[in-house]
């Protein structure tokens, strides 16, 4: 990724998380967003959650994020509700940096969609 898109890239995720923010009372990191985007996928809205619920919403959030680049499809809903995701074809191996980056476009490109 060039410079100037990376620069892009960092202003737009900036002024999304100031946004959150205002919403939120506090700046949320990656992790964070990430877990607000499982939590809108379920469509339960805001409730307590066991350990394991916690990383099943970010794990529907990473599939659901990474779906926008035809990596997953939805498969669908088990008997609770909650959403299953078929892997389409492997994700490529990335850096931790790199993977970010990959993350932060993905939700970008959520938050302007929907």
């Amino acid at each position: 990724m060039e410079e100037q898109e990376l620069s892009q890239l960092k202003k737009s995720w900036e002024m999304l998380t100031a946004n959150l923010a205002d919403r939120f009372g506090e700046q949320p990191d990656l992790q964070a967003v990430i877990f607000l985007i499982g939590v809108q996928e379920l469509g339960r809205g805001p409730q307590k959650f066991s350990k394991d619920e916690k990383q099943d919403l970010m794990h529907i959030a990473t599939c659901r994020l990474l779906s926008q680049f035809d990596y997953y499809e939805l498969a669908g809903l088990d008997e609770e509700g909650w959403p299953h995701w078929k892997l389409l074809k492997p994700l490529p191996v990335l850096s931790l940096k790199e993977q970010d980056i990959l993350l932060k476009q993905a939700v970008l490109l959520y938050f302007e969609n929907n």
